[in-house]
């Protein structure tokens, strides 16, 4: 199966949960326009493949993510510097998502705690996006580009 875009959202504020949309545009050096991650260079925006929400019996946003994915389960795990294109944007990772502290009350954990240990390798991937084609969009492809030698 070829990797896409199955979920897109933008949390707009601290502590609700993030909303979904159609599709959504990018800021060179950032994240998504509209969300409160956008300014941001180095976390600005969060990718999960469809995967963890299976294991975790949670819906996609759940853990706070922009994009979610599916046919990308390792998407956690890609090394910082990889690139990957989503629709019209590209995006470079800088590392694996950390859960933030406060993750497991956000969807209702009995134990907050032992929820964010469970995230641990699962959580996806920051990134920072480095160029713009055009929107992001439910349905479309999801590629990891080949790495560039010499850069």
């Amino acid at each position: 199966m070829n990797a896409r875009i199955v979920g897109l959202h933008l949390h707009e504020r601290h502590g609700e949960h993030p909303r979904p949309v159609a599709e959504v545009l990018g800021r060179v050096g950032g994240g998504i326009e509209g969300d409160s991650h956008a300014h941001r260079a180095r976390r600005a925006v969060v990718i999960v493949d469809r995967s963890v929400y299976e294991g975790l019996g949670l819906r996609p946003g759940d853990l706070r993510e922009q994009l979610t994915v599916e046919g990308l389960p390792g998407v956690t795990t890609l090394p910082p510097g990889t690139e990957i294109r989503v629709g019209g944007i590209t995006l470079r990772v800088n590392g694996e998502a950390a859960p933030c502290t406060h993750i497991g009350e956000l969807v209702g954990s009995d134990d907050a705690v032992a929820f964010q240990a469970s995230l641990a390798g699962r959580r996806g991937a920051e990134c920072t996006v480095i160029a713009v084609d055009g929107p992001a969009r439910i349905g479309d492809g999801v590629e990891v580009l080949p790495a560039r030698v010499g850069v």
